[in-house]
């Protein structure tokens, strides 16, 4: 089973996550992480350390976001793994709790 960032995610951006990953598993987009699911070593480190809860196991996300597993994995292959904690996006703290703030995800190069 692997873990899963969902949507709450997007605009944000924290990367706390990204600190206590011992298998540098997340990639980076413009507004938005992801992990590789063949990378996760399934810790669940990431799940206590993100501060707006958007990291999921794959089996408790969120029925109107399973959509996620496979964004996760399609975008882990092509946006660039990220190893050091960065500052989030400027208005994160704005997005928090949001919802439906799929169609603002920036599938670009981070």
């Amino acid at each position: 089973m692997t873990y899963v960032v969902g949507e709450n995610c997007i605009k944000c951006k924290h990367t706390d996550c990204v600190d206590v990953c011992p298998a540098n598993c997340f990639y980076e987009g413009p507004n938005f992480l992801v992990i590789h699911p063949d990378e996760c070593i399934d810790c669940d480190l990431c799940v206590e350390a993100c501060p707006v809860s958007a990291i999921f196991e794959e089996d408790d996300l969120p029925e109107d976001q399973l959509n996620f597993i496979d964004l996760n994995a399609e975008l882990a292959e092509v946006w660039p793994n990220l190893r050091n904690r960065k500052d989030p996006l400027p208005d994160a703290d704005d997005w928090d709790g949001v919802s439906a703030k799929r169609d603002l995800l920036d599938r670009g190069a981070a």
